[in-house]
């Protein structure tokens, strides 16, 4: 699935003027979904009504799906019920977001809706049974969304493995899975004071938001990310197309030529961007094979104590790799390494060491990964593609 990519804006909060601006600038670089509460605005159902159709209708105009947290109070306040959601539909309402469920035979009704309006239900407070009985109701795996929280209070996000292993059992069903990232702009805010970013993973808090989306996608479940918090810098924003382009696999290279002879394509495989932090030593050759060769990628026969691309071995076997003396006696988790001329069958190979690896002298270290990065090797499945961008 390609991305999603959307933000959160708070019209409690904000002027509609200004909203405009942001949804605006958000469009400019991809963006197509917005994320808003409509039980946090207040006034008659007449007013919160007349609000939201403008509110959509800018969104709209912008390219961008419109996603409403709604409660059952709010239900009970605008006049819906499971059985009708025409209000929402008079609206332009696009996606009716649930902060709590109505029972399976509710959502399902929800679900059936006759207005094509999708339901995002929260992604750690339901079962993949209960997701599966919803689609066994004949409910549309189009229709039916997922989507975690955002906490604003720090360390009380969401635990990074279990976040793992509930979207790993989510993806059974096919539906798409939302999560949220935070923007570090100045004066951002949020729900309840959030002055502290708001974020789904406690764990990717602090992180530069470009890193907080490579991670997400890295993961291979995460088919939406929002910024959960307001305003995110446009700086923020070319970050984030940024790292979710996709590297062009050239039809003239090598490794094109055996994924058709497999059926596949570049465009089925997975690419991770990892930024590596250059060695001082490193040479041009060294920076051409690690920056600019394409594709790096493991073939799923590597050891435990490294990740290992063996392309480059083929493509520079006519280079010279001079060893270079290196003073550690074991290169760490994280470090990157190129194969020397000590072992020419080798050279050229990138290897990431993942555990300590003995400096035996036929590798030269190029550079290093931040633990914060090395979040993503965790995701990095056999076949993976790993793109190596300069950090620094």
């Amino acid at each position: 699935m390609n991305p999603v990519l959307g933000v959160s804006v708070y019209p409690d909060i904000d002027s509609l003027e200004d909203i405009a601006k942001y949804l605006q600038l958000a469009s400019k670089y991809g963006f197509t979904r917005v994320f808003s509460s409509m039980f946090s605005v207040e006034g008659t159902k007449e007013e919160v009504l007349a609000y939201f159709r403008d509110f959509i209708r800018i969104a709209h105009e912008c390219g961008m799906e419109v996603s409403l947290d709604v409660n059952p109070d709010c239900f009970k306040r605008m006049g819906a019920t499971v059985d009708d959601l025409s209000v929402f539909h008079e609206i332009g309402c696009d996606i009716v977001r649930m902060d709590l469920s109505f029972g399976l035979e509710g959502d399902a009704k929800l679900l059936l809706n006759p207005y094509d309006i999708k339901i995002e239900f929260n992604a750690s407070m339901i079962s993949v049974e209960y997701a599966q009985n919803l689609l066994d109701k004949g409910v549309d795996k189009e229709r039916l969304l997922f989507c975690h929280n955002f906490y604003p209070l720090p360390y009380s996000g969401f635990q990074w493995h279990k976040f793992l292993d509930i979207n790993q059992n989510l993806s059974s069903t096919g539906c798409r899975i939302g999560a949220f990232v935070s923007s570090h702009a100045e004066n951002t805010h949020g729900v309840w004071d959030a002055v502290y970013g708001l974020p789904t993973v406690e764990r990717l808090r602090d992180l530069p938001i470009d890193l907080q989306v490579r991670i997400m996608l890295a993961t291979d479940n995460v088919t939406d990310i929002f910024i959960g918090n307001a305003f995110a810098s446009e700086e923020e924003f070319k970050a984030i197309q940024e790292a979710v382009k996709k590297k062009d696999g050239q039809k003239d290279n090598p490794f094109a030529k055996i994924l058709s002879a497999m059926g596949k394509s570049f465009d089925d495989i997975a690419q991770k961007k990892i930024k590596v932090v250059p060695d001082e030593n490193i040479t041009d050759l060294e920076k051409d094979d690690l920056f600019h060769f394409f594709p790096h990628v493991d073939i799923g026969d590597s050891s435990e104590w490294i990740w290992r691309s063996r392309g480059p071995r083929m493509f520079y076997k006519d280079k010279v790799f001079t060893p270079r003396p290196c003073k550690k006696e074991y290169f760490e988790a994280g470090d990157i390494l190129v194969m020397n001329d000590s072992y020419k069958h080798y050279a050229g190979e990138i290897h990431i060491a993942l555990m300590p690896v003995k400096n035996d002298g036929l590798r030269n270290l190029i550079g290093h990964i931040s633990e914060e990065e090395q979040m993503i090797l965790e995701c990095v499945r056999d076949g993976d593609i790993i793109i190596f961008e300069e950090g620094e």
